[in-house]
This record gives structure tokens, C-alpha cells and sequence, in this order.
């Protein structure tokens, strides 16, 4: 490649999934509210969520805050100000592109505990304790099956 051509829109997530946004976009604080930004954020937790959400619960200590978030996202009493920050972590959460990837054993998710916890800390009063129990309720579950 020559100093004066560009990479592929695709280097460093840039195009990432065809819509015109790219990975740090998605999770970048000065645009999770971007009404653009907000849906490419919705659409990517619509789709990775859960499936990464089952695979990895067992093994990650913040999941009852992580789908608490979820809930207070799925919310409709929620303010869009606050799901616009909660779809922003949950989308960093389910990137495949992440500051530590998450294969690396004990320390893979400490970059998804981060944003979470910056992200209650930001939006808590928005968090009830109706989105708590219905996240204990649905881990119960998961641990009877």
C-alpha cells in the first residue's frame, strides 16, 4: 500500500456491518446519542445480546447488572438520554471487537465490566429494582436449566 492510498473501510471496524458507522462510533460517549448512533446501537443488541449473553453468563460475575441494564434499556418508562448511553455499553458488549478480547481468560471481560460500571454510574437512578428482579429472576432460570 503506498503513503497515499487508504486502507479498506473495514480496517480498525471502520464500515463495520455495512451501515456507515464504524466500531469506536458505536461506543464513543460524544456520539451514543446521535439518534443515527442509537439505532445502529439497538439493532446490533437486537441481534448479539442474548446469544452472547447465554454463552458467557456462567462465566462472568457482573451479569445480574449487565441484563439489569438490559432491562432499563428495554424500558419504556427509561428517558432516551439514558438508553442511549445503556445501548451504547450493551453494544460494546456484544462487538467482537473489544480493548480486551474477551477469550483471554480472568481479564477478557474487565474492559465490558468497565463501561458497565461507568454506565450505571452515569444513568443508576434509571436503573429500578424492577430490572433487577426480573434479571435474578431470569439468571434463576438459566441455573435451573
Amino acid at each position: 500500500m503506498s503513503a497515499n492510498s487508504k486502507a479498506s473501510p473495514h480496517v480498525n471496524g471502520e464500515g463495520f456491518e455495512g451501515d456507515g458507522f464504524s466500531a469506536r462510533d458505536a461506543i464513543d460517549p460524544a456520539k451514543a446519542l446521535v439518534p443515527a448512533t442509537v439505532r445502529v446501537n439497538e439493532r446490533r443488541v437486537a441481534r448479539g445480546f442474548w446469544p452472547k449473553f447465554r454463552k458467557v453468563a456462567a462465566q462472568i460475575p457482573f451479569a445480574k447488572d449487565l441484563l439489569s441494564v438490559w432491562y432499563c434499556a428495554r424500558d419504556p418508562e427509561t428517558p432516551a438520554s439514558a438508553k442511549g448511553m445503556v445501548m451504547a455499553a450493551l453494544a460494546y458488549f456484544v462487538l467482537p471487537v473489544d480493548a480486551i478480547p474477551d477469550i483471554l481468560p480472568v481479564i477478557g471481560y474487565t474492559d465490558d465490566a468497565a463501561v458497565l460500571a461507568a454506565v450505571i454510574a452515569i444513568v443508576g437512578k434509571n436503573l429500578k429494582d424492577r430490572h433487577r428482579d426480573a434479571a435474578a429472576e431470569v439468571l434463576a432460570r438459566m441455573r435451573e436449566d
